[in-house]
């Protein structure tokens, strides 16, 4: 299968890259024009432009894009709240015409999305039924998603992933939690009542790869765990397995005051459960939290 793939120097995208690459399978890095074209863990680099016409994807079979400005990479100011929608919506727009406009198109377009959608539900389960939510991440998902319209008109298979919090030993929001709490300054965060919908690295992976090869699969997708845990259970788990004490909590007040409106997205409950994998028959290698952070330590 060749496989094109945006956002391939990310958490997710390299990883991708390195299982679909050791699996025999031919990668096509889309690197924005002037970006990175190191091939890393392999692939063949083609320069695409979001703002412009999209690449062009002869003989490309499947595309996942995962591009988009980092959601924790910065403050939210009123302008990086814009490069975070228009990165994402400008981006999958392209895509989803250049996909629609190829001359043979790919089968499956993955695009990726996130549990935001949902915004803050509490304690009530979601699936990928629910509504979304009303807050600033639950709109810009809403309409990440809607830019791949084009590519759903042209009669292509588009998946949604929308995924939770990523469990992986270096890079995303665990990968940076971890070196406080082996200093022994983890603890709760806001309430600790909240829910965070999690899932490993190496789920995510073979979830991704699920979606390209299961035609049933079509629209959003829960990529997250079975069981969702409250924060302060989390926080309980990485203490146990980390063997540090979690006693130095952070305040929601304190989490706004340091990390502005990006705080929201610590303190927000979203108990997403993966019900279009699991009726599709997927099956998690780490569906507890317990079982995600022992598979990265």
């Amino acid at each position: 299968m060749r496989v094109a793939i945006t956002g391939s120097h990310g958490l997710i995208g390299s990883a991708l890259v390195r299982s679909l690459s050791g699996d025999g399978h031919q990668v096509v890095r889309l690197v924005r024009a002037g970006a990175d074209r190191d091939p890393g863990d392999g692939g063949e680099a083609v320069s695409w432009d979001p703002a412009g016409d999209g690449p062009r994807l002869a003989g490309v079979d499947a595309v996942v894009h995962l591009a988009g400005a980092g959601v924790g990479d910065r403050r939210w100011s009123a302008s990086y709240k814009r490069e975070i929608r228009e990165s994402r919506v400008r981006g999958t727009r392209a895509i989803a015409r250049a996909c629609a406009g190829a001359e043979a198109p790919p089968r499956v377009l993955v695009s990726a999305s996130a549990t935001g959608y949902y915004g803050d539900t509490g304690g009530r389960i979601v699936d990928e039924s629910a509504p979304p939510g009303d807050d600033f991440l639950a709109s810009v998902c809403a309409d990440w998603e809607a830019a791949a319209d084009p590519a759903r008109e042209a009669g292509i298979r588009v998946v949604h992933p929308r995924t939770g919090l990523v469990v992986a030993g270096e890079g995303g929001a665990f990968g940076r939690m971890m070196p406080l709490f082996r200093l022994g300054l983890g603890g709760r965060i806001g309430s600790g009542e909240q829910y965070w919908p999690f899932v490993s690295l190496t789920d995510h992976i073979a979830a991704l790869r699920f979606a390209l090869d299961h035609h049933e699969l079509s629209g959003p997708v829960n990529f997250t765990a079975p069981e969702p845990l409250p924060e302060r259970e989390v926080t309980q788990v990485m203490a146990r397995l980390l063997h540090r004490p979690a006693v130095v909590p952070a305040p929601a007040f304190a989490l706004r005051a340091a990390l502005g409106e990006f705080a929201t997205t610590l303190t927000c409950s979203t108990r997403a459960v993966p019900a279009a994998l699991t009726k599709a028959g997927f099956a998690f290698r780490h569906p507890t939290f317990e079982q995600a952070l022992a598979s990265v330590l």
